[in-house]
């Protein structure tokens, strides 16, 4: 049984295993296959298998390797978004279906699988051999009981994503079939989620004793200061892991991270700001890794109360955004520009590069907030988290905004209380930034953000044409089909949509220069560690 320390402790670096805090839900995925049609009528079977521990000579694991992340808050894998909590989670279980940095599909304790003629039943062949670190064996029990949780309202964040699934059916121990209401050309993507880690059958409370299938066994956790992993012994996928243990060490903020891997207290960076990325690669001394991604920033007011009721009041911020000056100064060319929707650049097809956003109008602004009542213009507060170029964002959106007349106070607030419940939190406050992890395909955002009534619908908007557009993309089985309705959504978001998207931003990661055999990421907490040594 690991150790659970609730006391917390203060300090930009850690002493003896005392420290700090830090959350988010940042970057994510690329893409590769996802603007290609999924092939239904035959079986999907991986290009290779994952080799199996039986039968096999096991590498010595050996070393400890230390990361530096901010202190998760959520730990229940239900309701998991922070980096630093599906590194934790990730850590101790495993997913059926991983994705690379590629956004390729690749197998995990899902070895193949294979779809129906009319896309509605999805059949997983699951590996044999995996056991739980209380050493019961694992078997489709676990999956169907773990994605019915997932389903549950009461428990997850991730009820949209799966409200597609009628029933799972464990047909045997290591056979899995999931049957669907209506056709999701997506779905086995869905089932890469982050939140879609294996919890065994029966499991009421995952964090009582994270009891899971992963490469590492918790040991002792120390809230707001770190978490100590052991390597597992009888881990199911050969050569894997191969460090002894794994210490995720928890800071408040970039500065005492940053100051921790120059010193050597920790072995890899896996998030920072831009401008600390570029110091770390003119040192010399270190690894880095950056990768384009889907993840974005969005600016965003909600309709349902107060003066978002007026749509001419969000009109109006958007035309005194400049997003090219915002792209330039806070992303210094790492990623891509934004246009106020969540399909990007890397998506491909789906992606249509002729949009233009409206140019920056501060005038045209102006008028819109006189005809809607506010003549002298409008104060608000404005609340976003303290990470990293989220705190120039806002800065620079203030600026741009008092341009207009639109006036904002901003209101920085710590991750793990941003992103909890409260009236100040990224659900609640009235106008807000939002950090969004980066997924391997568009429908993820507009199912669970942006269409009607959707759990993550921060802006409590609502737009019909949009929601229609959004379920015939979520749908179609028809690839030139998807392709118009996701080009369609980009310009409803474009002329009326409830965000400010500037940029897509990089995942950047640095690690000291003995570190061998991570798989960095998109989004920085799916970084796989399993292969990873240190010397």
């Amino acid at each position: 049984m690991f150790k659970k320390h609730n006391k917390k402790h203060r300090g930009s670096l850690p002493q003896s295993g005392l420290s700090r805090r830090d959350f988010l839900r940042i970057s994510g995925f690329t893409l590769a296959a996802s603007t290609l049609p999924l092939p239904l009528s035959n079986s999907i079977t991986n290009v290779w298998q994952q080799p199996t521990r039986a039968g096999l000579l096991r590498r010595q694991a050996s070393g400890t390797l230390r990361v530096a992340w901010g202190a998760p808050v959520t730990l229940d894998p239900a309701k998991a978004s922070a980096d630093s909590e599906i590194a934790f989670l990730n850590a101790v279980y495993d997913y059926l279906i991983d994705t690379n940095d590629k956004a390729e599909l690749t197998p995990r304790l899902a070895q193949s699988w294979s779809v129906s003629e009319d896309g509605l039943e999805y059949t997983l062949k699951l590996v044999e051999g995996a056991t739980f670190h209380d050493g019961s064996p694992f078997s489709s029990a676990d999956v169907v009981y773990t994605f019915n949780r997932l389903k549950d309202p009461n428990i997850s964040s991730a009820v949209d994503l799966f409200e597609v699934v009628d029933e799972i059916v464990a047909v045997d121990p290591t056979t899995v079939t999931f049957r669907l209401n209506k056709t999701n050309p997506d779905f086995l993507y869905s089932l890469s989620d982050n939140r879609t880690l294996i919890i065994k059958d029966g499991t009421e409370d995952p964090t009582a004793d994270f009891n899971g299938t992963g490469a590492f066994k918790l040991v002792e956790y120390r809230q707001e200061d770190r978490a100590t992993f052991e390597a597992n012994p009888s881990y199911w996928l050969a050569g894997a892991p191969g460090v002894a243990n794994l210490e995720f060490i928890f800071f408040g903020d970039e500065d005492a991270r940053v100051n921790a891997l120059r010193d050597a207290s920790v072995e890899i960076l896996p998030r920072m700001a831009n401008e600390t990325f570029l110091a770390l690669q003119s040192e010399g001394s270190y690894k880095t890794y950056d990768i384009a991604t889907n993840g974005y920033d969005a600016a965003r007011l909600r309709f349902d109360r107060g003066v978002g009721t007026d749509p001419r009041i969000w009109q109006a911020f958007k035309l005194a955004t400049d997003r090219s000056e915002i792209f330039d100064k806070v992303t210094l060319g790492f990623g891509a520009e934004g246009k106020d929707s969540p399909i990007g650049p890397l998506y491909g097809l789906y992606y249509d590069a002729e949009l233009r956003v409206p140019a920056r109008d501060p005038q045209a602004a102006r008028d819109l907030l006189t005809a809607a009542g506010y003549p002298d213009g409008l104060d608000l507060p404005f609340y976003y988290p303290t990470a990293p170029n989220r705190e120039q964002l806002a800065s620079i959106l203030r600026s741009q905004w008092q341009d207009a007349g639109i006036r904002v106070e901003l209101n920085p607030r710590e991750e793990a209380v941003y992103y909890a419940d409260g009236p100040d939190s990224w659900l609640e406050a009235d106008l807000g930034i939002t950090p969004w992890g980066s997924r391997p395909t568009p429908q993820f955002y507009l199912d669970v953000a942006l269409k009607t009534g959707a759990v993550w619908n921060e802006a409590k908007y609502s737009d019909t044409e949009l929601d229609a557009l959004i379920d015939l993309a979520g749908s179609s089985l028809d690839q030139e089909e998807r392709v118009d309705a996701y080009r369609r959504i980009q310009a409803v978001l474009i002329e009326r949509g409830p965000l400010i998207i500037p940029y897509f931003f990089a995942s950047l990661t640095a690690t000291g220069e003995s570190v061998e055999g991570i798989a960095p990421h998109p989004f920085p907490g799916r970084m796989d560690l399993r292969f990873a040594t240190v010397g």
